[in-house]
């Protein structure tokens, strides 16, 4: 006699447009987890700008319909596939990237893709963990390399990404410097690591920071909104500066010999392309981290 499909609740989404295409629904089947996959009872689901571009089907990589969005949850193992040692029922867990989309009671993730939720965190901390910490992480670290003693601007350091960039790098040792386009953004950008923080909304901002980096410039600066800032960066860095493009909504034009003149670097992060033993690296530095309250101000950001 064949077993009852159970039924959870979720978010569908039929066609790509704006929030209106977000549809509930009652009646979706819960996945099964299949070979090396875990099924995981959502508490918590993190919701990042890709994920509003996938929505919209302005995003590169195009998913079937009908679809649940979101890959960023955070929860306890219900079940285990075939061939999953890591795990058992009742873990508590995060994962980055979901099989099934996390905008629903159950999800379906790959086991090399759930690691263990510290248990300092609640869940919806361990929800916010993903994109934003392990981009922050692949771009400081992986991509930029930093060194403890330089400098580094967080151009748009109030979102998740943001905030996870500004407590690495002071962990990290590095001169934070951040901005903001409101007064509770910055105090939130200061909250979380930053030396000193800028309104990106003043016209004269950008003097604002040379004057308090001086000649030497801006050793790294991770970017936000390339198409928008990419130009001024430039002319912040320093000798062999490098900019770290995150975010981009569209082009820029720039002048090629502001980055001669300083040998400077214009770096892109996908956090996708990292292979899993990156994946693996990221999550032990961050897990390291968060046991350690060494990104100290976590609570402060999410409650």
């Amino acid at each position: 006699m064949a077993t009852e499909q159970k039924l959870m609740r979720a978010i569908r989404v039929f066609e790509f447009g704006g929030p209106e295409v977000l549809k509930f629904q009652s009646d979706v089947a819960v996945p099964i987890p299949k070979d090396h996959q875990v099924l995981i009872k959502v508490y918590a689901c993190g919701v990042n700008p890709v994920d509003t571009y996938i929505r919209s089907g302005t995003y590169g990589r195009k998913p079937h319909f009908p679809f649940t969005p979101g890959f960023d949850v955070a929860g306890v193992i219900e079940a285990v596939g075939d061939n999953v040692s890591g795990f058992k029922k009742g873990d508590r867990v995060f994962t980055i990237n979901t099989i099934s989309g996390g905008y629903a009671e159950y999800a379906v993730a790959a086991d090399d893709a759930v690691y263990i939720l510290p248990e300092k965190l609640d869940f919806k901390q361990g929800a916010a963990i993903g994109i934003p910490y392990f981009t922050a992480y692949r771009a400081l670290i992986q991509r930029a390399r930093v060194k403890p003693g330089e400098s580094v601007l967080v151009h748009g350091a109030s979102g998740g990404t943001g905030i996870a960039a500004c407590q690495i790098a002071r962990a990290y040792g590095l001169k934070v410097l951040g901005t903001a386009g409101t007064e509770e953004g910055r105090n939130i950008v200061l909250r979380n690591g930053a030396h000193e923080v800028f309104n990106h909304r003043e016209v004269n901002y950008i003097d604002k920071i040379k004057k308090s980096v001086g000649e030497k410039g801006i050793d790294v600066i991770i970017e936000m909104l390339a198409n928008v800032n990419l130009s001024n960066d430039l002319k912040l860095l320093s000798n062999g500066g490098r900019v770290v493009v995150v975010g981009s909504r569209g082009s820029v034009e720039i002048s090629p010999s502001d980055a001669m003149r300083k040998e400077a670097s214009i770096i892109g992060v996908a956090l996708f392309n990292s292979t899993k033993e990156e994946f693996q690296q990221f999550a032990a530095a961050l897990q390291a981290g968060m046991e350690i309250e060494l990104f100290w101000t976590l609570k402060i950001f999410w409650t």
